[in-house]
Formats: structure tokens, sequence, C-alpha cells
């Protein structure tokens, strides 16, 4: 079983004026055949999160740890997260001209793996996975992202998490801005991930529908840079209903005192 464990995290961020606390002491243990949700407003941190387990170099930490089945992640650069199979979707995807999809694939999967698929078939797999995400497989063809849709650049990074079948990923938002079918999509490929017991998964989202078609092992609201809370799918349920006026209410009293 594989283990991502987060202790304490504080990351700050570089402004005009000066550093700037986004992450004021995370706590956080996924394990491999787990989904947790990780719920919040605007502005809470949760981006803050996906971005520093990743590497973004925009953010620093100042306290606290991270390990990925031990090892310690922070001590790692950009690839060799990547290399342990950790896996971010971004809430805006970047383009990236004159790469195309299938060498952009075929490039990280030998990277993971140590050595390049057989191209016949993967051809056949890269032409399968954008077929599941009701893309084109012309799409293989084409520059990573550039002049894709929304819908199309997250299904795009669905594809991605398909084929690299990483032991752990970060989707930040990845069902935002969605129409219903496309969430859909989104959401049988989750699923389908997380039928292997050694995957496991943190889903930033704002919004509980996407919780409808995954099943979240945990939910967390995320307040403040902090856990607020954590429950089951149930607190989901409640954040729908009741919104997060408590939990933000709780974080200005704590932050007065």
């Amino acid at each position: 079983m594989a283990t991502l464990q987060i202790n304490d995290l504080h990351v700050d961020v570089e402004t005009e004026a000066g550093p700037k606390q986004i992450l004021k002491g995370v706590d956080l243990i996924i394990n491999s055949g787990e989904v947790h949700a990780i719920m919040g407003p605007n502005g809470s941190g949760k981006s803050t999160l996906a971005y520093t387990l990743a590497g973004h170099p925009k953010y620093t930490v100042t306290g606290g740890s991270v390990t990925l089945d031990g090892e310690d992640l922070l001590a790692m650069t950009v690839d060799e997260r990547a290399r342990a199979e950790l896996f971010l979707s971004m809430q805006y995807p970047v383009e990236v001209p004159g790469v195309s999809v299938a060498n952009f694939l075929r490039t990280a999967r030998t990277a993971i793996e140590g050595q390049a698929p057989k191209l016949r078939t993967w051809v056949k797999e890269v032409n399968e996975a954008l077929t599941r995400q009701e893309l084109d497989p012309d799409f293989a063809e084409r520059s990573v992202n550039e002049g894709f849709s929304g819908g199309e650049k997250k299904r795009s990074e669905m594809a991605q998490l398909e084929l690299l079948h990483p032991r752990f990923a970060i989707l930040d938002e990845t069902d935002s801005g969605l129409d219903i079918d496309a969430l859909k999509v989104v959401a049988n490929t989750v699923n389908r991930y997380m039928t292997d017991p050694e995957h496991g998964l943190m889903l930033i989202t704002h919004y509980t529908r996407i919780l409808r078609y995954v099943k979240p092992t945990q939910v967390h609201v995320y307040v403040d840079g902090r856990v607020a809370a954590t429950g089951g799918p149930e607190l989901g349920e409640e954040l729908e209903a009741e919104g997060y006026e408590k939990y933000l209410s709780a974080a200005k009293a704590n932050a007065s005192l």
C-alpha cells in the first residue's frame, strides 16, 4: 500500500508586498485505494496545496513535511516527483505549442517506466484513451492543449491520467466549467482509475456535483489554509445544503483571538 502523507505543512507565496502565508498547517494522509475530496471557498489555499505538492517554484515551504511512501517529496525536483508517479491535473492546463499530444505522452511514459512503449501498441492505446474521452483520435497529432476548448483540455488531461496510470493523482478543479456530459466523462475516468487498488486520489473541487458520480472515502473542508473539518460523503451533502459560512465564521473568530 502506498501513502501520501502531509504533516503540518506551511507555505508562503511571493507577492509584490513580500511573502504571504497561504497554508497554515495542513495535515492529511491519503492511502492507495482512497479518494479524498478537498472542498472549500475561493482563496482557501486548495490550489496552493496542489501546486506545492507538484513542486511549483512560486510557492515556498516554510514548515512541515510531505512524504510519498516514506520518501521526502519536498526534496525531489519536479521531474522526480512525476517519475515517482505523482500526477497533477491543472485547473488551467497550459498550451505546449509544437509538441504533439502523442509525443508528449510517450515521452512521459518513457520517463516513468524507463523504456519507450512500442510505437504500434502505443498509437492504439492513445487512440482508445482519446475515444473514451469522446475526443477525436486526431487530437493525438495536435499540439498539447493548443486551440483546445476548456472542456477538451480537461478531457485531454483525463486521457493523460489513463495512459500514465500514476500511483497518486491530484485533480485541481478538473470539474470546473464542464457541462453535465463532460462531467460524466471525467467522473467515469476517475472511477476507472480507482479500480486499481494501488491508486490514490486527491479531488479538489468547489462543488459537490462530481461527488454524485465519484464516491469519496473522505471529504475535507479547507478554510484559511487549514483543514477545518473532515467527514464522510455526508459532509459533502452538508456543504451542498449549508455552504461554508459556519467554517468561515469559525476561522474569522480564531484569527481574532
